[in-house]
């Protein structure tokens, strides 16, 4: 494991060196922009912290990540709020209020059945009452015991920290919000963009020069949104399936060389899982890159391969600790093999070890 991790760490040098030599001028890593990539803080630092807390985002701010990413979706009043589903009891205590116990239902989302409670049947002022916990206990019991201390916050929330953090160090933060299940809302009358693009241009956020960009997993509501703002846009896809708003397109369609130009048309970046960046064998352990990178960088896409996590459960066969799925095994080692790929950015639900290893 340690000789993979220098064995990567060498590549990257050698790559640097490489550009460096060739008359370039300052070395050069292989992303689009010859800049090391970004670290995206998954839902906050929500390998320490219940996620989409802003107790996850600060202490993403702190250990060094270049974004957080909130998942945005609405109340029953039309306020942005940050979970990463608008079904919420894995992640709040909402099962436990008997006052709310009439609001659980069954609703089709996106073409699948989901029984629970959603915080569009709830005003702002309702879900303020309940409280986070964390979504994998059995692998983050560390977490468990921040359990009922955080409320949801609103996007308005996750900004004004961002704005605090600039104001006392100077620093600027960059904010990645992804619209979940925007068709969905549309449908019951709560579209996310008229408010979305309101309070990032509010907290100066709205350019293509900003720390900022708009990710989902839908193709209509990134076209809408590029129709609006200047902001850079990412396209989401997923290793099977496809965009629930294109009826017979999948995802894999979607990243040959063609669908990778219609993508650049409306978007400015892709976000696939992992796996479409580096597979892995029957064993576990990671193969060789496929082509992605350099496809979506020949049609002009910076890519955010989405998440790097440090337990055994997550990590390749090769990077794992051990047999405990809780275990802590090799994530820098892990994220080395993808930054000599080529990858613009990192997802991850730790981002203090992947800042230690793409800011080296």
């Amino acid at each position: 494991m340690i000789f993979t991790r220098l064995l990567c760490a060498f590549a990257i040098l050698l790559l640097a060196a490489c550009a460096g030599e060739s008359g370039q001028g300052a070395a050069k890593v292989p992303t689009l922009s010859g800049e090391p990539p970004i670290i995206i803080a998954h839902r906050g630092a929500s390998g320490e912290r219940p996620e989409h807390t802003l107790a996850a985002y600060q202490l993403a701010i702190e250990q060094g990540a270049d974004f957080i990413e909130p998942d945005l979706v609405l109340t029953k009043d039309d306020v942005l709020v940050a979970r990463h589903e608008n079904e919420i009891s894995g992640t709040t205590d909402v099962a436990d209020k008997p006052e709310f116990a009439d609001r659980k239902t069954t609703k089709i989302i996106d073409g699948q059945e989901i029984s629970g409670w959603f915080t569009e049947d709830f005003t702002l002022a309702e879900l303020k009452t309940l409280r986070a916990k964390e979504r994998l206990p059995d692998l983050r019991a560390a977490n468990t015991q921040y359990d009922g201390r955080y409320e949801i916050p609103t996007f308005a929330e996750v900004l004004d920290l961002l704005k605090a953090h600039e104001a006392n160090t100077g620093q600027r933060i960059g904010v990645y919000p992804e619209t979940k299940h925007p068709g969905y809302f549309a449908s019951i009358g709560l579209a996310h963009e008229e408010p979305l693009l309101k309070l990032l241009a509010q907290y100066g956020f709205e350019d293509g020069d900003d720390p900022v960009f708009i990710q989902s997993f839908e193709v209509g509501n990134l076209k809408v949104l590029n129709a609006k703002t200047e902001i850079r846009l990412v396209q989401l896809v997923a290793s099977e399936g496809g965009p629930p708003d294109v009826d017979g397109q999948t995802y894999a369609s979607m990243i040959t060389p063609d669908g990778l130009k219609e993508i650049a048309t409306y978007a400015d970046g892709l976000g696939p899982p992992k796996e479409m960046v580096i597979g892995r064998n029957a064993l576990g352990q990671l193969t060789e890159p496929t082509r992605l990178v350099q496809a979506a960088h020949k049609a002009g896409l910076v890519v955010h391969p989405w998440t790097f996590r440090r337990e055994n459960y997550f990590l390749p066969t090769d990077f794992k600790s051990g047999i405990d799925p809780a275990g802590t095994g090799d994530l820098e080692g892990e994220i080395l093999r993808f930054i000599a790929a080529g990858v613009d950015g990192i997802f991850s639900d730790n981002p203090a070890q992947a800042v230690s290893v793409a800011k080296r």
